[in-house]
C-alpha cells in the first residue's frame, strides 16, 4: 500500500495548493496511475477520508505538535493527515504500518528533522489513546467531532435548532448512497433489475418515488452494462423529489434553466414519457455537451440542450407549463459527497442570494398563466433558501405558493421543504413551489 499512500499525499498536496475539485482530481489521477485495483480502492478511501476529516486532523496536529508555532508545509501536513486518518479511522491498518510508512515518506522527501517531527506527532497521538481534542465550547467540540468548521456549526444551530444541527452534522460524514433512477422508456423495469443482478449488483427500492433505487456494490456506476445501455442515470433521492414537485406531464413544455450535468432534465423527460419539449440550459457550452451526451445515452429525444445565461431575460425563450430553477448555491447539503466545500471561506457565499433571486426573477417571466415554477438548491442555508423565496413572493404577487402534490405523501400540502440528510439518507436540499395565478 506504500505506493497508494504516496499517491494520496501527492493528490492532497496538489489540492491544498491549487484548490482543485476532489472528484475530478482523483478521477484523472487514477486513470493515469499504474496502481492495482486494490490500491486504487485504498487510495480513494484514504483520499476522501482525509478530505472529510481534515478539520479534525488539523486540530489533532495542533494538540500534539511540541512546537505550536512551527510552520508546516503542504506536503508534510498531507503526510500527517494520512497517518492520523489511518490511526483514527481505518481499523484495517496496523498502527506501526501507518506510522512507519509516513516516516519513510518524509525521509525520502525532506530530512531527518521533519521525519522526527512526523514520528513524534503520530506516536504522541497513539499514546493519548487516539482521543480527539477537548474544546471549551459546544460549537468548537462539535466542529472537532464531526470535522465541520465552527462557522457552519454555529449557522446550523441558529437556523435549524440544536437537534437538527446535530443530525445534519452526523450525516455530513460517511459514505453517501448511490441512488439511481431507472429509465423504463428504454426497457421494462424488471429487465434492468435483472441486468444489475447479473453483474452482482444488489439494489434496494426506495418507496417514496417510482423507479428509484439505491445500489449496493463497490465500483463505478458508469462501468455497468445498465448505465452504458441507457437503462439508468445517477440521481440522488432529493433531486428526484425536486422533479416530483414540478409534476411534469406528457406534452408539457418545460424549462430547466440551470440544468448541467442534466440529471433533473432526464428525469423530467422520463416523467413526460419522452413526449413534449424539455429545454435544458446552462451557461457554458462545454457543460451543455454533458446534457446532450446523457440525453442521447438515455434515448431522450424530447430534450433540447442549449447555452443560456439564466440571469438575463431572453425574449426568444418559449413560454412554459413548468419551469425549474435549480440555482447555483453554496452546496452545504452535499458536503458528504464534496467535503472540500465546507472548508471554503464563508465570504465566498455572500453574493449567492442575489444571484439566486436574479435567476428566479427572470425565470418567472417564462411561466404561462396557471403554470408551475420550482425553486431549488442543494444547500442548507436560510439566506439562500427561505429568504430568497420570501423576497420573491413579496415582489411577485402574480405567483402564489402551491402544494407539492400526492408524490409527497403526508407532506403533500406543503409548498416549501428543507430536506436534511437525516430525513431519507439523501443529500440536503431545499424545494419551493409556486403557481402563476395572473399576468
Amino acid at each position: 500500500m506504500s505506493n497508494a499512500r504516496s499517491f494520496v499525499v501527492k493528490l492532497l498536496t496538489k489540492m491544498d495548493e491549487n484548490n482543485s475539485y476532489s472528484n475530478i482530481l482523483l478521477s484523472d489521477a487514477l486513470k493515469k496511475s499504474d496502481l492495482s485495483a486494490q490500491d486504487k480502492k485504498f487510495a480513494s478511501a484514504l483520499f476522501y477520508g482525509v478530505l472529510e476529516r481534515k478539520y479534525t486532523l488539523d486540530e489533532i496536529i495542533r494538540k500534539h505538535a511540541s512546537n505550536k508555532n512551527r510552520k508546516i508545509n503542504h506536503e508534510i501536513r498531507s503526510i500527517l493527515w494520512i497517518g492520523l486518518y489511518q490511526l483514527k479511522y481505518m481499523d484495517s491498518v496496523p498502527d506501526n504500518a501507518a506510522v512507519d510508512e509516513c516516516v519513510e515518506m518524509t525521509k525520502k522527501r525532506r530530512n531527518a528533522a521533519c521525519a522526527g517531527f512526523v514520528n513524534a506527532v503520530l506516536r504522541e497521538f497513539i499514546r493519548s489513546g487516539k482521543a480527539l481534542p477537548v474544546k471549551n465550547s459546544r460549537t468548537q467540540q462539535l466542529a472537532v467531532d464531526f470535522s465541520c468548521p465552527p462557522w457552519i456549526v454555529h449557522k446550523w444551530t441558529l437556523e435549524y435548532s440544536d437537534r437538527i444541527c446535530n443530525d445534519m452534522l452526523r450525516t455530513s460524514v460517511g459514505q453517501a448512497p448511490t441512488t439511481v433512477r431507472i429509465n423504463t422508456l428504454y426497457a421494462p423495469l424488471e429487465d434492468t433489475l435483472k441486468m444489475l443482478a447479473d453483474e452482482g449488483i444488489r439494489y434496494d427500492k426506495i418507496a417514496y418515488l417510482p423507479n428509484c433505487y439505491n445500489l449496493r456494490f463497490s465500483g463505478s456506476v458508469e462501468n455497468t452494462n445498465a448505465y452504458k445501455n441507457g437503462r439508468l442515470h445517477v440521481q440522488d433521492l432529493s433531486s428526484q423529489f425536486c422533479v416530483a414537485a414540478l409534476e411534469p406531464k406528457e406534452n408539457d413544455t418545460v424549462l430547466d434553466l440551470c440544468a448541467a450535468p442534466g440529471g433533473k432534465a432526464f428525469t423530467i423527460a422520463e416523467y413526460m414519457n419522452n413526449k413534449g419539449k424539455v429545454y435544458a440550459f446552462d451557461l457554458h457550452e462545454n457543460r451543455v455537451k454533458h446534457i446532450r451526451t446523457g440525453a442521447k445515452r438515455l434515448g431522450l429525444t424530447c430534450i433540447k440542450a442549449r447555452p443560456n445565461d439564466a440571469k438575463v431575460f431572453c425574449k426568444d425563450m418559449p413560454k412554459a407549463d413548468k419551469v425549474l430553477c435549480d440555482v447555483p448555491c453554496s452546496g452545504l447539503g452535499v458536503i458528504r459527497r464534496k467535503p472540500e466545500i465546507k472548508y471554503k471561506d464563508p465570504n465566498d457565499f455572500e453574493r449567492l442570494p442575489q444571484i439566486q433571486y436574479d435567476i428566479v426573477d427572470v425565470a418567472s417571466n417564462y411561466v404561462k398563466r396557471n403554470g408551475i415554477l420550482v425553486y431549488s438548491t442543494c444547500t442548507l442555508s436560510r439566506a439562500e433558501n427561505d429568504e430568497v423565496v420570501d423576497i420573491f413572493l413579496s415582489e411577485h404577487p402574480e405567483f402564489t405558493p402551491y402544494r407539492f402534490g400526492d408524490n409527497f405523501g403526508s407532506d403533500r400540502n406543503k409548498t416549501r421543504m428543507t430536506i436534511t440528510p437525516g430525513n431519507f439518507n439523501s443529500d440536503g436540499f431545499f424545494i419551493a413551489k409556486f403557481k402563476r395565478i395572473r399576468w
